[in-house]
């Protein structure tokens, strides 16, 4: 028989349970018409979930030096487009004329324009016997290249501009023209600066060639087939420190160092224009494409040209460091014919002319002891071999500083400090 305090807890338990069920039936109801509120319009495009895919996008991380760091990853194709749009207006359109013979049926090679993408090794022009007599100025080909400065520095490369009879027109991307004066070209790599006359352009951001990955999603804008101006090809770094050799099939040629390689479409015209990163700053010069393969280009690294940049913006001409050394790279065939100890390095050798001498008099090189024979091994501990060549070495230093090369001489190794010159 239950007692009048077990009642009493009966009737407390009872409305309890009832309470829950209330709650939960309210709980229910609320919830029910959210979800279906909101499945409906989803389903109609008038619900997002934008705010779900921003939390998804960001991710935490601990970095290498164990501080908890937030790394955001965008998603891709909203930034190639976003990197676009800001890069296009910076991009130019480059333009070579030259007095040519009238001809009565004059027509040419589409491909003949840019001697680094002459797929067929054919002329550069085809033209017929019969000539009117006289010239006229005509359009010859076209490049890229992209503004670094807003009053008109744009860079691009030099075997756009090499033509010293050519007249070069630049066209931004809002379909102006400027004439083009050719302000410095690189003696030892493919880069040319032009100048417009023209103020408050946009501009470029420059990024970081020295730290790229293979595999990481990059961007080409140029002057396609010098027609289709602003054409844009994504792809990914497909290579990095490539050492090829860039020829026009008439024996003219080039040796590019380092390079950027990549799987995006190079095409012809798209010389000197930018190579960008997913976030719009460029990183490489485009400038040449391998025959007979499928999607593989080249690119100068942007670190290469900056210097450049900076030389003609401070003092209005490209300064190089010189050594002052001809100089023979040795391989393993070299070492065996000439019986050398080592088969690396930078072997220093004399010209065919009684004038060429193994070391410049004057010279940095001639300063610091170098003489005829000697092999340089090092140059600020960087071994001197096929994939790191002196030229290139010493190009990467500023006039004035000082570089410590290791050198073999008279049957010893050595070191010697020398200081770098500004090239004649």
């Amino acid at each position: 028989m239950l007692t009048s305090e077990n009642k009493e807890m009966v009737k407390t338990y009872k409305k309890f349970l009832v309470a829950v069920l209330i709650i939960t039936f309210i709980l229910s109801s609320f919830f029910g018409a959210l979800f279906g509120f909101m499945a409906g319009n989803l389903g109609q495009g008038k619900f997002n979930l934008s705010f779900l895919k921003k939390g998804q996008n960001q991710s935490g991380y601990q970095g290498a030096n164990g501080s908890g760091q937030t790394s955001s990853f965008p998603d891709e194709e909203s930034a190639v487009t976003t990197s676009v749009e800001k890069a296009s207006p910076a991009v130019v359109s480059i333009i070579i004329s030259k007095d040519v013979p009238k001809m009565q049926d004059f027509f040419s090679n589409p491909f003949g324009f840019d001697p680094f993408f002459n797929p067929f090794g054919s002329g550069q022009q085809q033209q017929p016997d019969q000539n009117q007599g006289g010239t006229q100025k005509q359009e010859i080909g076209g490049g890229s290249g992209f503004i670094v400065s807003n009053d008109g520095l744009i860079v691009t490369n030099r075997h756009v501009v090499s033509d010293q009879e050519a007249s070069y027109t630049v066209m931004t991307n809002d379909g102006k023209k400027y004439d083009a004066k050719v302000m410095a070209i690189d003696p030892t790599n493919d880069v040319a600066i032009l100048k417009i006359s023209a103020s408050g352009l946009p501009v470029l951001a420059l990024g970081d060639s020295g730290n790229l990955k293979i595999g990481q999603t990059v961007i080409a804008i140029g002057n396609s087939l010098g027609e289709f101006r602003n054409t844009v090809s994504k792809g990914i770094i497909s290579g990095l420190k490539r050492n090829v050799t860039a020829g026009d099939g008439f024996g003219q040629a080039e040796q590019l160092s380092e390079v950027i390689q990549t799987d995006a479409a190079i095409n012809p015209g798209n010389s000197g224009g930018p190579l960008l990163n997913i976030n719009g700053q460029v990183i490489g010069v485009n400038v040449a494409m391998a025959q007979g393969a499928q999607s593989i280009g080249f690119a100068l690294p942007i670190d290469i040209v900056k210097k450049d940049i900076d030389s003609v913006k401070t003092k209005g001409k490209i300064v190089q460091p010189f050594l002052g050394i001809r100089y023979m790279p040795i391989t393993a065939d070299i070492q065996k014919q000439n019986s050398l100890p080592y088969d690396y390095g930078a072997l220093v050798v004399r010209g065919q002319q009684v004038t060429d001498f193994a070391v410049v008099p004057g010279s940095p090189a001639d300063k610091a002891g170098i003489v005829e024979n000697d092999i340089i091994l090092e140059i600020n501990g960087q071994k001197i071999d096929d994939n790191h060549q002196l030229g290139d070495q010493i190009a990467k230093f500023n006039v004035g500083e000082t570089v410590t090369l290791k050198i073999w001489d008279k049957g010893q190794e050595k070191t010697v400090q020398v200081t770098l010159e500004e090239r004649k």
